[in-house]
């Protein structure tokens, strides 16, 4: 089973993107900020991380790029997808630079989020 986990410092959003993960037949974990996903990640390994940017104690940015920088992490490499409510261009480009894979603006379609999971963690898609 393909193991994602969903960083979101709002229960309800984190709530709905492990449900909608869920529908896909994805097995979910959930972290409250960078700092909890980035003592998960050093010590787990992902086959997605979902991770938005607005956090208190460790914002997905500085989370990012210090799982980036752990090379001997079992997820440093994991990809990414990041969601923001920040639509800017320059949040976009932040994220790619941080190590994201994928910029998604919340809120995310339930069939949009399992399309790139879908992709990302190389997962067939479901059939009929």
């Amino acid at each position: 089973m393909t193991h994602v986990l969903v960083v979101d410092d709002a229960l309800t959003v984190r709530m709905y993107h492990c449900a909608e993960l869920a529908k896909g037949g994805f097995e979910t974990e959930a972290a409250a900020n960078g700092y909890e996903a980035l003592e998960r990640c050093l010590a787990e390994t992902y086959d997605l991380l979902v991770v938005d940017i607005n956090m208190p104690v460790m914002d997905g940015y500085a989370f990012l790029e210090a799982l980036r920088s752990r090379p001997d992490a079992p997820s440093a490499f994991t990809p990414v997808v990041m969601v923001s409510t920040e639509d800017q261009r320059g949040d976009a480009d932040r994220a790619y630079a941080a190590g994201a894979n994928v910029f998604l603006t919340k809120p995310v379609d339930g069939d949009l989020l399992r399309a790139w999971a879908r992709m990302l963690a190389d997962v067939p898609a479901e059939i009929g």
